[in-house]
């Protein structure tokens, strides 16, 4: 008999602790259990396993069932207790990360098929028995089948043959393999004298971390495969990380091409199958890279090597539900458990990382060229202020309808970038000024030209057009503002003879919809690629020499300290995606306020002297990486409860401000800017802080009281300030 400590997979604070449970087979630490908890049955982890107990031998309930394996090793339920902790969340939730959402509820378990081949024996058929002779036939061509497709080819002779002993039936487990359709892309794999410094310097070095900042076009991708590579020939195993679901056929048809089977891949938008299947395959060793975005962090891979955080300035890499983790902080844990590196590769570093990297506390490359000394493309900032002027009512100026032009002619490819989907942005009635609004949050809604619809983009609600306005019944309502579905249809106006692809969410719905569209794209299929943010990142097209950017504004005047530099990225990165092979590529950048020192930055691709600028300001207002931003979020669907939550939740945190009053620059309380949310109120309670360790008293005012209806939780510097 022996005793686990065991933490039943409920995510809630009352029962976020330890239960001695009692085992009559070997148990190991990670293992899933399903044990008696109260009046029902649940699931659990095992954290420890002793042979005594500080409970009565009598009164511990045995455990029912065990897995044959721990589903969690070691490393992971270390960090698991790290990300509690530190995150403030239940050890379940934190668990939770390391696994299938589906393997937890037992949804999904692996899957079998049945194969069958002929047995050695002298057994002949009838003559007349024609489907028997026909299978034997079959398989003695064949050699073996799966045994459902003969049983649809040849029907009851199957069976028949079995029973007769003159065929085997065979039942084998079958992996669901992911992206079957994605090709290996075969590359020739030279490294320039740059790229083999870089490979060098990762290795050699003594810090954890390296920071690769490399132009669009420089052959960090390949670094990265060298990386892994040597960390592979070391018997370790690596972890390859991408900021968009869209980037990962990509990078899986390299690492395919180059490591075989060893490559599995992890993210969300694989089927419950295949997404156990492959975390399988990295829990046995069967595959040694996991790849995948902001989750694939929790592979469940022993010995890693290397980590690679690509387009590391995403800000998909901050986890937006609990626990509010952020994916450098897990990889850097990840990286010292196991003595392995961790590198961090961008175009467009975050200032912050750039200047841990400056200071030294980050390795630091530099890939300033592209390979083979490409020329990066040649950027036109195009003043829309001149175009309305002149009676231009298009998306496009005339500058951009001259290059598109003469880019269809030469036979070569061009993208179009705007980061709002739908058909336009608000509709309004041009009578009383009405605006349509989602009922369940505190936005406006979207028209949608396709399905003739409005929708919200917070909470995915879609409702009938207004065939008039509720207000004053007016019949004049408008469109306001442009998205890519209007995009692509003033587009097949100008242009009828081009072919034309959209990518956004509403055209990349399913597993492959991202590959589908890029593979089309690849393949030269489509001449003009429409698209928002998922155009900008990671993708080379050698046919593509124009990049129009349509509204280089949109993200310039949000109400977030971080949008000077979320402009410059996205402009940086887009303008990346032209003139990659031979041809030199040109960039459009549109815009209604030509002289923004960002947009000039981002025109002469000039990192340094944007960092030194935006630095500067960050100094002189203070915020991040001078100080630190905390917000504490209350959130429900009761006004009245919510903001009683709010008072108690700022009483309490009056408390510490008043203690350390010289720690903080700011403190308030306030609406969120986006005021309702899926019918949840919203209000916050705003920081910034200058010293870290009045951390913890935020933490433990913040969430010392529990509300029935109302969320309260807690974030650092959030990437999204909405």
């Amino acid at each position: 008999m022996v005793y686990c400590e065991v933490i039943v997979d409920i995510a809630h604070s009352d029962v976020d602790k330890i239960f001695d449970y009692a085992a009559d087979c070997p148990v190991e630490a990670g293992t899933r259990v399903t044990v008696p908890f109260g009046k029902s049955t649940t699931t659990g982890f095992v954290m420890r396993v002793k042979d005594t107990t500080d409970c009565p031998p009598d009164k511990l309930k045995k455990i029912y069932r065990a897995d044959d394996y721990p589903a969690i090793n070691a490393e992971c339920l270390s960090l698991a207790k790290k990300i509690a902790a530190r995150y403030r969340c239940p050890l379940a939730l934190s668990l939770r990360l390391f696994l299938p959402a589906e393997m937890r509820t037992g949804r999904v378990a692996e899957s079998y098929r049945t194969y069958a081949r002929l047995a050695d024996t002298d057994y002949i058929p009838s003559p007349r028995a024609k489907a028997q002779l026909a299978l034997m036939e079959y398989l003695s061509e064949k050699g073996e089948e799966d045994a459902a497709r003969l049983r649809e080819k040849f029907g009851s002779a199957v069976n028949a043959l079995a029973e007769k002993g003159a065929l085997i039936l065979e039942k084998r487990r079958v992996l669901r393999d992911p992206y079957k359709s994605v090709t290996e892309i075969k590359k020739e794999r030279v490294l320039t004298p740059a790229q083999e410094t870089a490979v060098k310097t990762v290795l050699e070095t003594d810090k954890t971390v390296t920071l690769l900042h490399g132009v669009t076009g420089s052959g960090k991708t390949e670094v990265y495969l060298t990386l892994i590579a040597k960390a592979l020939e070391e018997g370790k195993t690596a972890i390859f990380l991408v900021p968009e679901i869209s980037l990962t056929p990509q990078m899986l048809s390299q690492l395919r091409a180059r490591f075989g089977e060893w490559a599995a891949i992890l993210h969300s938008g694989l089927s419950a199958g295949e997404r156990f299947d492959e975390w399988q395959r990295l829990r046995s060793g069967e595959a040694r890279i996991a790849i995948g975005a902001r989750s694939a962090v929790f592979a469940p891979l022993e010995n890693i090597g290397i980590i690679v955080i690509d387009e590391e300035h995403d800000g998909s890499y901050s986890s937006e539900s609990s626990p509010r983790y952020n994916t450098f902080d897990i990889a850097l844990l990840r990286a010292q458990h196991n003595r392995g590196k961790l590198l961090l590769g961008s175009a467009t570093p975050s200032v912050e990382t750039y200047r841990r990297a400056r200071d030294g506390e980050f390795g630091l490359i530099t890939l300033p060229d592209r390979i083979n000394a490409r020329p990066m493309p040649t950027v036109e900032i195009v003043d829309m202020r001149r175009e309305v002027k002149r009676g231009n009512p298009s998306p496009f100026s005339a500058r951009l309808r001259e290059r598109l032009e003469a880019c269809l002619e030469s036979g070569n490819q061009a993208i179009l970038f705007l980061n709002r989907r739908g058909y336009s942005q608000t509709v309004i009635c041009r009578d009383c000024g009405f605006v349509a609004k989602c009922k369940d949050c505190d936005v406006a809604l979207t028209y949608h030209s396709e399905e003739d619809c409005l929708k919200c983009h917070y909470c995915g609600t879609r409702y009938k057009m207004l065939p008039a306005c509720p207000d004053c019944g007016g019949v004049h309502i408008g469109y306001v503002g442009t998205g890519t579905q209007k995009v692509v249809s003033e587009l097949k106006k100008l242009y009828p003879a081009a072919r034309i692809l959209r990518m956004d969410v509403d055209t990349t719905s399913g597993k492959e919809g991202h590959y589908k569209i890029l593979s089309r794209f690849a393949k030269r299929e489509a001449d003009i690629l429409v698209g928002t943010q998922m155009v900008a990142k990671g993708h080379d097209f050698p046919f593509v020499t124009l990049v129009g950017i349509l509204d280089a504004d949109m993200s310039l005047h949000f109400p977030d300290y971080r949008s000077n530099e979320r402009t410059f990225q996205l402009v940086s990165q887009v303008a990346g995606r032209s003139g990659r092979a031979e041809e030199t590529g040109e960039v459009v950048l549109q815009t209604y306020d030509p002289e923004n020192y960002i947009l000039r930055f981002a025109k002469d691709y000039d990192y340094g002297g944007f960092y030194e600028h935006e630095m500067t300001m960050r100094a002189a207002t203070m915020f991040p990486p001078f100080a630190k931003i905390v917000r504490v979020m209350v959130t429900g669907e009761d006004e009245k409860e919510t903001l009683e939550a709010l008072k108690g939740v700022y009483t309490r945190l009056q408390t510490v401000y008043c203690a350390h009053a010289d720690d903080f620059l700011f403190f308030n309380r306030m609406h969120a800017p986006v005021k309702r949310i899926q019918k949840k109120f919203r209000y916050q309670v705003l920081m910034r802080i200058t010293d870290t360790k009045v951390l913890k008293e935020i933490y433990d005012a913040a969430l010392a009281e529990k509300y029935k209806n109302v969320l309260v939780y807690v974030e650092e510097n959030p990437s999204n300030l909405s």
